[in-house]
């Protein structure tokens, strides 16, 4: 057992929307947050798509969760940050962490611009996808001092704001806790040094191999500008789904995922598909690897099922 490590869960925000009829209100989330509440859960957490895959708004949806929910911590799986303006959306995460007193903690990502639906998603509100990195990076420049209370002006490629300030100020020491997504897969340097401007990183798909070859550039990076790498939340996403028979669940999860993305993107980099001892070695391997959150999502249509066996049979390892 790893008492250091922190727990999360992925709440099925896309999930509710993939079901054949229109859902009539959010109780399954709710549920599902207080669950993981009560059972000791860190953190629970939603993703973030306005139209290539359609889902509940994410910070709204924190606020909702932050009136039924006490201790855990609230966060975004990952947030395309770049799709807002920094100062609206720090008024918004602001807001929400108020609201929550201080549990919101936002992973933040560059975003996808694969397919077409996912270019629209960009172009359609003005924003050329090509430019989406360097946008990201000016974001986090204004969004992190806004939130700690700051008085910012900032001249960018993107944005330019001018002495500006924000009220409520997070009741965070520093500000809104920002995860910055980054993969060992990528081998960009620009994305390990992009995780510095925030509190730490957060990774999906990565092999544990990978993760750890990420998380090591991020901790050069950190000594080369004399940042604590100690201090920086490390966070691996897995996606899994949890039962006997290996061939239902495999031929489920795939079903679940070509649903989700519109194709089985990352394919053997998902899983495991099997029982909780497979899930808890996984999880185990990127704990070794320098993890200390692990987000599990379940590829499944029975997302209560599966969050009441992980609670039941793979939690209290980690307990």
């Amino acid at each position: 057992m790893n008492k250091k490590v922190k727990i999360g869960i992925l709440l099925p925000t896309r999930g509710l929307l993939m079901q054949s009829e229109q859902p009539t209100d959010m109780g399954q989330i709710i549920d599902m947050a207080q669950n993981a509440e009560r059972a000791g859960i860190d953190s629970v957490w939603v993703g973030d798509s306005l139209t290539a895959k359609p889902r509940l708004e994410p910070l709204t949806t924190l606020a909702a969760l932050a009136t039924t929910t006490s201790k855990v911590r609230l966060g975004t799986a990952v947030l395309l940050a770049s799709l807002r303006h920094p100062v609206q959306l720090a008024h918004t995460a602001t807001t929400v962490d108020f609201i929550s007193g201080g549990r919101l903690v936002l992973g933040m990502g560059v975003g996808g611009a694969f397919n077409e639906e996912q270019r629209s998603e960009w172009e359609n509100l003005g924003i050329n996808p090509i430019k989406r990195a360097t946008r990201f990076e000016e974001l986090l420049k204004i969004f992190k001092p806004l939130t700690r209370g700051e008085t910012v002006t900032f001249e960018g490629e993107h944005f330019n704001v001018n002495n500006v300030s924000l009220k409520p100020v997070s009741p965070q020491a520093n500000g809104v806790p920002v995860l910055v997504a980054a993969h060992g897969r990528s081998n960009l340097s620009r994305q390990y040094e992009r995780v510095l401007l925030g509190d730490g990183s957060i990774s999906i798909s990565d092999s544990p191999s990978e993760l750890k070859k990420s998380l090591d550039q991020i901790s050069h990076h950190a000594s080369n500008s004399l940042i604590n790498y100690d201090d920086l939340e490390k966070t691996f996403y897995m996606t899994v789904n949890i039962g006997s028979s290996t061939e239902s669940l495999i031929k489920e999860s795939d079903d679940f995922l070509k649903r989700y993305y519109g194709i089985n993107i990352w394919q053997e980099r998902w899983g495991p598909w099997g029982s909780a001892q497979l899930v808890t070695q996984q999880m185990s391997k990127y704990v070794d690897m320098g993890a200390n959150t692990i987000i599990v999502r379940f590829a499944s249509f029975d997302q209560h099922k599966q969050l009441e066996l992980f609670l039941d049979e793979v939690f209290p390892y980690w307990k």
